[in-house]
């Protein structure tokens, strides 16, 4: 099942063991909150070393990365182990998961990147504080752009969850407005709006790296 057929629908609930080798539930929803679960190839390559940088720095200087904002979870198929000693060199703060048997992989439809030359393709899903997948992003190459893109959905959630609740009070003994061609017409252009479109269009591209 590629991954894109899942936006929209519940993100699928993993249990993996972390980088210190606790097991490790994601359940979509359960805190409240938005979370960030990027898929990458393998723990310590340059690619996959600046994307995990990026989101530690995201979470220590950014306000809507802060914890209780949004779950930022990283996951690889490298084994315990590797992702103890990723952790620890590049002083992550956030849960590092270990899928060796590739079961949260394979749940969230990821295949292999770069024309089948890198064994997992680097995808970041973001799932709303209701447990559905919204968007996600693949890029092996780009991996700079995996933090900005959740960094723009985080702010697209925010101002979704700020928006005023609008209310209509019922009227009575007043005729129906009579719908005409130039209204309808008016009405349907101003339905397209800059939130359609897809935020990976808006994302800067960057110098290729490796994975």
């Amino acid at each position: 099942m590629p991954y894109r057929s899942l936006i929209g629908k519940t993100a699928p609930t993993i249990t993996l063991p972390n980088y210190d080798g606790e097991s490790y539930t994601f359940t979509p929803g359960a805190k409240g909150i938005p979370a960030a679960l990027f898929f990458y190839p393998e723990s310590g390559s340059y690619g996959c070393t600046k994307e995990a940088c990026q989101f530690r720095d995201a979470i220590a200087e950014k306000d809507n990365f802060q914890p209780g904002k949004v779950q930022v979870i990283g996951i690889s198929p490298d084994p315990v182990e590797k992702q103890k000693l990723f952790v620890e060199k590049e002083k992550l703060t956030y849960p590092v998961l270990s899928d060796a048997n590739k079961e949260a992989i394979k749940a969230y439809g990821i295949g292999k990147g770069m024309l089948g030359f890198v064994s997992v393709a680097r995808v970041t899903f973001i799932v709303d504080k209701h447990g559905i997948i919204r968007d996600a992003l693949e890029t092996t190459i780009n991996a700079g752009a995996h933090s900005k893109f959740v960094e723009k959905w985080l702010h697209r959630l925010e101002e979704e969850g700020s928006a005023p609740t609008v209310t209509t009070t019922a009227e009575t003994d007043l005729p129906a407005p009579v719908a005409t061609a130039t209204s309808v017409s008016t009405a349907a252009a101003a339905t397209t709006t800059a939130a359609e479109v897809p935020i990976e269009s808006q994302l800067p591209v960057e110098t290729p790296g490796l994975a």
